[in-house]
């Protein structure tokens, strides 16, 4: 991992400015990440994430935290937060901005308990494949304090399988249609390729029923995307 996405952010944070991420999928084209949003304030997040942030409740844990914006909300709001990522540059922007607590660490390496859990900007998508999901679920749970919540919000993605006369072109003999190939590129270099996992509401509910976790939907947003609490 060349951590293309760690370079940007320092370069944002440091007044270095002069281009955007650039994403793609195996399913769609090249698009923009514009390096601004990863560090937006609570005004400028979608609802979602609002919401989240507003449900978000005693000790936190922010998985993949990026530059922390949604940490040093809840850092205001006087919540004691703990944020990791994978990425190293990360980690030193958020600690940069102002996040108290950041550790470079994976998910699965996590060993804390807290009361709330957030996994936001398609949460899902650190799962990579729907066959580790219940892996990853069942860590979640071990990590929950009595009564303790986990946030996560998603998309159901098979819009983007429909034609012009809204049929679906979906391989029914391949991997399930919201698993990814996804693709960044920032200045040049390209980052290695990477599972990402979209996962439809109905998919997520199935699996946490299986490891013991009750999911309700608490928003849905615009365009096929929704956050599920899970308790």
């Amino acid at each position: 991992m060349k951590d293309l996405f760690g370079n940007a952010l320092r370069d944002y944070h440091n007044n270095n400015y002069t281009e955007d991420l650039v994403t793609s999928t195996n399913i769609s084209d090249k698009d923009d990440l514009p390096l601004p949003y990863l560090f937006r304030s609570f005004v400028e997040m979608p609802k979602l994430e609002q919401k989240a942030l507003q449900l978000a409740k005693g000790q936190v844990l922010d998985v993949g935290c990026g530059a922390g914006s949604h940490s040093l909300y809840l850092q205001q709001k006087g919540l004691k937060v703990k944020a990791i990522d994978y990425s190293k540059g990360a980690v030193e922007v958020a600690k940069a901005r102002g996040v108290l607590t950041v550790e470079l660490k994976a998910l699965l390496d996590e060993t804390e308990t807290f009361d709330t859990i957030l996994l936001l900007m398609n949460g899902t998508g650190i799962f990579q494949e729907l066959k580790q999901l219940s892996t990853y679920l069942k860590h979640l749970k071990s990590l929950l304090k009595p009564n303790g919540q986990i946030l996560i919000d998603s998309s159901d993605i098979q819009y983007m399988y429909e034609d012009d006369d809204g049929g679906l072109w979906i391989d029914t003999n391949a991997e399930y249609y919201g698993e990814l190939d996804y693709f960044l590129s920032y200045k040049g270099e390209e980052e290695l390729p990477m599972k990402w996992l979209y996962l439809d509401f109905e998919r997520l509910n199935l699996a946490c029923e299986s490891v013991g976790l009750t999911c309700e939907k608490s928003t849905e947003g615009e365009h096929f995307d929704y956050l599920a609490r899970l308790t």
